[in-house]
């Protein structure tokens, strides 16, 4: 009986914590400049890998002028239009980049390229500065949004590769006029939201390193859906099409590692989302797919949501996402997956689970937006419905910040480094390929 009290309670809790998917933007989108917290240039180019394999350079037509000149290897490179421009967004122009390529520069901008073995990946999710209704982020003050010095730092280490996990576009409701925290902050699905959120503040660290993109729950259809799929969508773009609300696993080749994404935009945390559980049933058959390709490379799965991630109710662990637990079934496509990584809730998780039914955990969502509150010690944890999935460590770290994960040439382990968000180390753990193990605060 108390098992099930705590579990109405957490669920209740989440429901409180996540928004509904099918809720409509309350207030309709303003173009707004961008404010002082976000101040300098936005990035107008960045490289991502791509879902049909290889990378693929973007650039915005910010004064609708054409595509920008791009040079590979000192070579031109031809960027055609993506996207047409609207009233809310530039155009997007992109190209696929040769392979092995050492240098690459868009608009004068130089860029980083892919590089064949990335020992340093950059990971972080949730970074945006939420407004929306009573909940009011000073986006404003950097201590209370360091999304701007948090790109600084990270982007000082040099990573290979940028891996953030969703959530990008948090201003969903104008800012109070008698507020300080945010006022002249722009809000809505637009360029200048996504400016403000993310291509001012992340400019150096999507000039630094090529990116994997993840979808979020708040780039859902009915929020800031349109909007990444126009500019960070692994899709062809349509612009007449409708937002599609939920894209199929793709795996992306990086280096040792394939990088499985699924997007868990749709899947409810609570309660069941009985109508989503099927799409979720094939995207676990997607993934035994990707998995009986017989590349031999290591397999992790991105994805925003954690299947089994914590948060607190009354001091208590508890959690887990009702949906994607209900269409995992008997576990079999978690098989050939070493690691878990997601986002979502805002701390910073590592999480080894009993009898190896699943792949540990990492939740990296903690780069900007208001933080959550978790038990340090995450033994124990309750998850909604009846995965047979049970904590065997776990931790959690709260404040801001960010990872990286390291390792020595083509090695299997990796050093998982905690950076808070001014690029101070916090904590360090290990991923030996089958466990993660942290060591006590440094």
């Amino acid at each position: 009986m108390k098992r099930a009290l705590v579990l109405l309670a957490a669920a209740a809790l989440l429901a409180a914590c996540v928004p509904s998917v099918n809720q409509p933007p309350a207030t309709p989108p303003s173009t707004a400049p961008v404010v002082a917290a976000a101040s300098g240039a936005p990035a107008t180019a960045w490289v991502q890998y791509a879902s049909g394999g290889g990378a693929e350079v973007r650039a915005l037509d910010i004064g609708g002028k054409g595509c920008p000149a791009a040079l590979a290897d000192g070579k031109p490179l031809a960027l055609v239009m993506r996207a047409p421009a609207t009233a809310d967004f530039p155009a997007v122009c992109a190209a696929m980049l040769p392979a092995h390529i050492a240098s690459l520069s868009v608009g004068g901008q130089a860029l980083g390229v892919p590089v064949d073995h990335p020992n340093r990946i950059l990971v972080l999710g949730d970074t945006g500065c939420r407004i929306k209704g009573n909940y009011l982020q000073a986006c404003n003050d950097p201590k209370a949004w360091p999304f701007a010095g948090l790109s600084r730092a990270a982007a000082a280490m040099k990573p290979d590769l940028v891996l953030h996990l969703g959530d990008y576009l948090y201003r969903e409701s104008p800012c109070p006029p008698d507020n300080a925290g945010c006022a002249g902050s722009p809000h809505g699905d637009n360029w200048a939201s996504w400016a403000a959120d993310l291509f001012v503040p992340a400019a150096p660290l999507l000039q630094a390193a090529p990116w994997i993109v993840v979808r979020g729950n708040h780039e859902d259809c009915y929020r800031a859906g349109p909007g990444f799929l126009r500019l960070f969508g692994p899709e062809k773009f349509d612009p007449a099409a409708p937002c599609n609300t939920h894209l199929e696993p793709y795996a992306l080749s990086v280096g040792g590692q394939l990088v499985a994404v699924m997007d868990s935009a749709s899947a409810a945390d609570t309660p069941l989302d009985e109508k989503a559980v099927p799409d979720y049933v094939r995207d676990f058959e997607a993934l035994k797919a990707i998995a009986s390709t017989g590349t031999g490379q290591e397999i992790w799965l991105a994805s925003h949501r954690p299947i089994w991630g914590v948060i607190t109710f009354n001091g208590l662990p508890a959690g887990g996402n009702a949906t994607m637990i209900k269409a995992a079934g008997d576990l079999s496509a978690f098989k050939a997956i070493s690691l878990m990584l997601a986002g979502h809730i805002h701390t910073f998780e590592a999480i080894n689970y009993q009898g190896h039914k699943v792949p540990p955990q990492i939740i990296a969502g903690h780069g900007g937006d208001n933080l959550d509150v978790t038990p340090v010690d995450l033994k124990g944890a309750i998850f909604q419905g009846d995965s047979g999935v049970h904590v065997d460590t776990g931790l959690s770290v709260g404040g801001f910040g960010f990872l990286m994960l390291t390792r020595e040439k083509l090695s299997a382990s990796w050093t998982i480094q905690l950076y808070d968000s001014n690029g101070t180390p916090e904590r360090q753990c290990a991923f030996d390929g089958e466990h993660v193990r942290c060591l006590k605060p440094m």
